[in-house]
């Protein structure tokens, strides 16, 4: 049985995780009221999250609206066997209204 408040929608978005200065590009699998789903674009070298990071992620509406969004990493893994993607799973911390009522929209 789930543990989750809200029930996840299954979207495919293009995104990008901002670490200091660097942008990166992400793909986000699903979303939910209070959590992301996210797979990091392949790199040369894996990214390491761990529990509780913090990570920012811009997300760009098809109205054109940009959302940034705080994170903390709930979960990752590397995927197999190039190892050179990730898979997160984020909560939101304090999802803006603008957030909210985006997530409304979706079916």
């Amino acid at each position: 049985m789930e543990k989750r408040r809200y029930k996840r929608k299954t979207f495919h978005l293009s995104a990008e995780r901002i670490s200091g200065d660097k942008t990166f590009a992400v793909f986000i699998e699903n979303l939910s009221e209070d959590g992301i789903y996210m797979i990091t674009a392949p790199s040369d070298s894996p990214i390491n999250f761990t529990p509780r990071e913090t990570i920012n992620i811009k997300l760009k509406l098809s109205s054109g609206e940009v959302l940034n969004l705080k994170c903390n990493a709930i979960w990752s893994y590397k995927t197999h066997p190039s190892g050179l993607t990730s898979n997160v799973g984020m909560e939101i911390i304090e999802a803006p209204a603008k957030y909210k009522e985006f997530i409304k929209t979706l079916r």
